[in-house]
């Protein structure tokens, strides 16, 4: 067997031929280069702090592998400062804190079948013993266990004050600036005591606490804000590898194979695309100057004038959804329309529940839940839409600059309503700078649409859509087909539908710890 074996910061594994007290006690001293004189010394506790002895060793280790804290008296630890988790030895006791776990089958079986989150074989059972005897011990932490373990998830604000609590201590025991290890320790802590908190999809599942390579998350940002109390803040270093996946980037993708053409194919294809009047003649060369037209909306100098060159965008539904199946694939480009129906919209309308109960949000979840048509407001889908916008708001965009936005002010940034007989060139007219993609949605009422468009600076493109799930799925597709980014008010919004439901640069996108926290939780 091999048990984790941490003393005075250095981390090893012991192997152990003969599962007993006294081979446990010889190896660990081997190890540790402990003088053989000192075995006699040796005492062993378990997680309660009761003593364990040869006689029950074996059967301990056996039922409940965990932390086992061993104590070297009567000497002065010359390695290292413990861990703050091991704050109850001794200051005068050399300490061994012994980690390992065990993987059980059908725990493996149940998480690949997505019962129950991921659990990780190495759980750090020192940081979460760390968490777990904060949050014991100090006000307010035993209700947030108790909210956990009774609906395997935390509200917002519950979160806010175990984030509170928990930096408190930290600041109590490392000062206002703790170490990075220690940061990490805090943040692997949580997800370890609390597994349905973890984000499944970041690299190591506790990032949105505390992400140690870009300095953010929840954790960090109190500290932030504590630090900003107390002091001058400091220069943030950078991001030593900044996160650049999304639209808007000048990336070339992988994507479908076609033919590429020669410039004079090319100018001959443009040269029918601009007079047939077949469809199908339309769509076959729009795919074969996919190349060309993918290259031009990455570079800046010829992306404004993607709709002077292929002006069929502007008459031929359907053709944004040609272009992004040839960057993404099949599979990819359905993932959204899948997943909607059967799973993402009855999460979303679950934790929009847990919101500050506003009027707007109250009349949102109303039209969310019904089944027939709303006589006030938007239809069921889209207003299920704007509820996910609540739960994924503007972020503050820094003392420098303006308020923050809120998720009712965003609405505007995402869809506008335009009643049936009214101009869309007039709408377009008094559009004075350039927009990133909106959708225009014109109907007799909000909940009944005709026709929806994609609104792009001052163009208007008809979506093949004539439902709300369907046009935002085009409004999504059109920032990668030509190459604009998110409006800065929907950048959580957007960014959690390319990672979440089409799984697009999962890890290579920043993502805010908010984005992270409701993906974890909608995916467990």
């Amino acid at each position: 067997m091999l048990l984790r074996v941490l003393f005075g910061g250095e981390q090893k594994y012991v192997k152990l031929s003969d599962l007993t007290f006294d081979a446990f006690v010889r190896e660990v001293c081997l190890k540790f280069n402990i003088p053989e004189g000192r075995q006699q010394d040796l005492k062993v506790y378990d997680q309660s702090d009761t003593e364990v002895d040869v006689d029950v060793f074996e059967e301990i280790v056996n039922q409940s592998p965990g932390t086992f804290r061993v104590m070297l008296s009567n000497k002065e630890d010359p390695g290292a400062v413990l861990s703050s988790s091991s704050s109850s030895s001794v200051a005068s006791d050399d300490t061994i804190i012994l980690n390992f776990t065990t993987c059980d089958p059908s725990e493996e079986e149940a998480t690949a079948e997505g019962s129950q989150p991921k659990r990780p074989c190495h759980i750090n059972y020192e940081a979460k013993a760390l968490i777990e005897k904060i949050l014991t011990t100090k006000p307010g932490g035993e209700r947030i266990m108790q909210e956990y373990a009774r609906t395997k998830c935390l509200t917002d604000a519950t979160r806010r004050q175990m984030i509170n609590i928990l930096t408190a201590a930290m600041t109590e025991a490392h000062g206002s600036s703790p170490p990075k290890s220690v940061r990490v320790m805090y943040a692997q802590g949580i997800v370890a005591l609390f597994p349905y908190l973890e984000d499944p999809f970041s690299k190591h599942g506790y990032e949105h606490y505390y992400d140690p390579e870009s300095g953010s998350g929840y954790l960090a940002w109190r500290l932030k804000t504590i630090q900003r109390k107390t002091a001058e803040e400091r220069g943030a270093s950078g991001s030593k590898s900044p996160k650049s996946g999304g639209p808007g980037h000048g990336q070339s993708r992988v994507f479908t194979a076609v033919k590429v053409l020669s410039d004079e194919e090319v100018e001959a294809a443009i040269a029918v695309l601009k007079h047939s009047a077949d469809d199908d003649t339309v769509r076959e060369k729009m795919k074969a100057t996919f190349h060309y037209r993918h290259s031009m909306v990455n570079d800046e100098k010829k992306a404004a004038n993607v709709f002077s060159v292929f002006p069929r965008f502007l008459d031929t539904p359907g053709l944004i959804e040609q272009d992004f199946r040839l960057l993404f694939g099949e599979g990819t480009a359905n993932k959204f329309l899948e997943k909607w129906p059967t799973s993402l919209k009855s999460k979303v309308i679950k934790e929009s529940h847990g919101l500050v109960p506003t009027n707007e949000l109250l009349n949102l979840l109303r039209n969310a839940e019904l089944a027939a048509e709303a006589e006030n407001g938007w239809d069921s889908d889209m207003s299920a839409i704007l509820l996910l916008l609540h739960l994924l708001p503007p972020s503050a965009q820094g003392r420098k600059r303006p308020g923050k936005m809120s998720a009712s002010q965003a609405v505007d940034h995402l869809i506008r309503f335009l009643k049936v007989g009214t101009s869309v060139q007039l709408h377009l007219d008094k559009i004075t700078q350039r927009t990133q993609p909106y959708l225009l949605a014109q109907g007799s009422i909000q909940s009944s649409i005709h026709a929806f468009f994609i609104v792009i600076d001052n163009y208007a493109i008809p979506c093949k859509a004539t439902c709300s799930v369907g046009a935002l799925d085009e409004l999504f597709k059109a920032h990668y087909v030509f190459g604009t980014s998110y409006s800065a008010p929907l950048t959580n919004f957007f960014t959690f539908l390319q990672t979440t439901a089409y799984n697009i640069d999962v890890g290579e996108t920043k993502e805010t710890p908010r984005v992270a926290e409701l993906r974890a939780r909608m995916l467990h």
